[in-house]
């Protein structure tokens, strides 16, 4: 089966490389699905997880926002933060979750709620990959 080259880069550099058949990520507009070929195309992507597959293997990646690039032979997709599921360390994950809720459950005036938010939604993404839920 043809296959598509896929990197997934941050500010700290490479996170994941490898040749896969299918590449689906959360884009700001919704799902998408790239196969080799695809049209080229840029998209802003959301917190959430890439799914990599490659025959019956479905491996995960964890973003935290940025953007796929997509061109017929490559995808690229530049991350502001981005853990393959083996890199996320759980304990880490779970306490930011625990430290997000008890900000928004503060009611407090000097809390920005909105960070409060991003950063409950990527520990619950950071989880989710390590538990495979996607």
């Amino acid at each position: 089966m043809k296959t598509v080259k896929v990197n997934v880069v941050t500010p700290d550099g490479p996170v994941y490389e490898a040749d896969v058949e299918m590449v689906s990520a959360k884009a700001q507009s919704g799902e998408l699905g790239i196969l080799p070929g695809h049209i080229p195309m840029v998209a802003p992507l959301q917190v959430g997880a890439v799914r990599l597959k490659n025959g019956s293997n479905t491996e995960l990646v964890a973003v935290s926002g940025g953007f796929l690039e997509v061109r017929p032979d490559q995808v690229t997709i530049l991350a502001q933060a981005a853990e393959t599921a083996q890199e996320i360390d759980v304990q880490r994950a779970s306490e930011a979750k625990r430290r997000a809720e008890e900000r928004l459950t503060a009611k407090q005036d000097n809390i920005d709620f909105k960070r409060a938010e991003l950063a409950l939604k990527r520990a619950i993404n950071r989880l989710n990959v390590t538990q495979n839920k996607y």
